[in-house]
Parts: structure tokens; sequence; C-alpha cells
């Protein structure tokens, strides 16, 4: 299967994001040259602020109830991780290019089969996440 790299935007990969429908994925910001050969085979690229991304995604909910696990994340030395991968992260991503036709239309996709860790930009999360644990002042006198 297919590898691509570049820097991860949105990733979610361990955990899906179900704003609309649960789904893992992450837009991978790549260069020119790669941005126009996936446009050029039909392949959505999003323009951002950071470069063209290639949306690479898979649905958690398949056909006749089947639930589709979730991608396997992996560091540097291909030891399996569980994290959150960070806006501007350094990744590779493993997919496989599909291809349906549903009453007379095509749609093409990339299912999201793994992702591997070059240089992890830790995920800033919620509010609050900056803070530390605080000593009452009854604790210090």
């Amino acid at each position: 299967m297919p590898v691509l790299q570049g820097q991860a935007y949105w990733a979610s990969v361990k955990t899906p994001n179900t704003k609309y429908e649960p789904t893992y994925s992450v837009n991978l910001v790549v260069d020119e040259a790669t941005a126009e050969d996936f446009k050029g085979r039909g392949f959505t690229v999003k323009p951002m602020a950071e470069g063209p991304s290639i949306v690479i995604k898979r649905k958690v909910d398949g056909p006749r109830g089947m639930i589709r696990e979730a991608p396997k994340l992996y560091d540097r030395s291909k030891n399996e991780m569980d994290c959150q991968v960070g806006n501007g992260s350094t990744v590779k991503v493993q997919y496989k290019e599909w291809e349906t036709v549903r009453q007379g239309t095509t749609y093409k996709g990339l299912d999201f089969m793994a992702m591997q860790v070059l240089d992890l930009i830790a995920y800033s999360g919620s509010a609050g996440d900056e803070f530390d644990v605080e000593e009452s002042l009854e604790d210090e006198l």
C-alpha cells in the first residue's frame, strides 16, 4: 500500500471525529507536485494556509452494521502509540485508494490505514490543560 509524507492537521487517528459522522481522518499537507498528482487523478485537494492538503479518512460505520477499526499509529521506531497527534506533526500516512460507482456516479477516496509519527508536536487540547496542580494556601501554613 502506498505511503505519503507530510504535515498532519486535524488528525483523528485513535479516536474518531464525531462532528458529523464518526470518521478517522487527517488533512495531510503535501508538496505542490504531490497535490497536483492527486488532483489530476480525481481526488479532493483542500487548500489550507499551510499548503495543499489531501484528506485521508476512514468512516467508522461500514455496510450492514460493520464497525471499522481505528488506523494503526506508530512512532518512528514502529512501536505502537496511543496519543493525539498535534497540528504540524511530520508524519507518514499509509492509505488505500478506492473507487466505486453508484447510480452512474463514480466516487473515489483514500482509506486511512496507518500513520507513523516522525516528529510529534504535542496536541494542546482543551482549555485548562496548561495549568499545574497548585497547593492551597492552607497547605502552606
